[in-house]
């Protein structure tokens, strides 16, 4: 299985993934694979896609949806 050597890390970024890992029970090398494999199986470009499929079938169905800013105006002030 081919391995990825990434150089430079900020020290920051470096312990947030670590703290990450450790709150997952998991080590730090499982956290950041399973991050890449999420990473790509969600591609952008598939999510556009179906939330066009989405809006198209609401559409369709003729309907209405009130806007909710009045409501969460409302909720706001008390």
């Amino acid at each position: 299985m081919p391995g990825i050597l990434i150089r430079d890390i900020p020290e920051q970024v470096y312990n947030k993934l670590k703290g990450r890992a450790k709150s997952n029970g998991r080590s730090l090398q499982q956290e950041l694979k399973l991050i890449l494999s999420d990473s790509v199986r969600h591609d952008m470009k598939d999510g556009a896609q179906l939330a066009a499929k989405i809006r198209k079938e609401l559409e369709a169905g003729r309907a209405r949806y009130s806007d909710s800013t009045d409501l969460i105006r409302e909720d706001r002030r008390r």
